[in-house]
């Protein structure tokens, strides 16, 4: 089911002219992280406070059809305003990964199952290692999964 509402555009100038042009393409530019290389997909949630739309890009960790959404913040001592969206409410998550957004719900995930997701994102964006040697919390990891039809 859609997410539906008033947007909120990134705070972050560079997030929200990805996420645009991302969009507006149908999934065809914007598709990679700064000038990395590393594909990205569009995170939709709905905003724990303010109740609007918002969108991200993060890393594409997929496997098997599921998602690592990693809460790194780029090492930041704090999670990202997108951890407590999908605390607050996991069934209010797309993703955008190619021309269109599709419904997930989302858990997070600790212990083994962590550190294989963790292994995965690592593979996918190595400096997420740095991220966590650079904060003293522990990044938080969600798996993202498909809701059926």
């Amino acid at each position: 089911m859609p997410i539906t509402g008033e947007y909120e555009p990134s705070s972050w100038d560079w997030v929200a002219e990805q996420v645009a042009e991302y969009e507006a393409s149908g999934g065809t530019r914007a598709t990679t992280f700064l000038d990395t290389g590393l594909p990205v997909i569009i995170v939709t949630t709905r905003g724990a406070s303010s109740g609007k739309v918002r969108k991200m890009a993060l890393m594409r960790v997929e496997h098997e059809g599921e998602y690592a959404l990693i809460a790194s913040q780029g090492g930041a001592p704090t999670n990202p305003a997108w951890y407590f969206n999908l605390v607050a409410d996991p069934t209010a998550l797309m993703i955008q990964d190619g021309p269109e957004a599709k419904d997930f719900v989302a858990r997070e995930v600790t212990g083994e199952e962590k550190a294989i997701w963790w292994a995965r994102g690592v593979a996918a964006y190595p400096p997420y290692d740095e991220y966590q040697e650079a904060t003293e919390r522990v990044i938080p990891v969600f798996v993202a999964s498909p809701v059926s039809a």
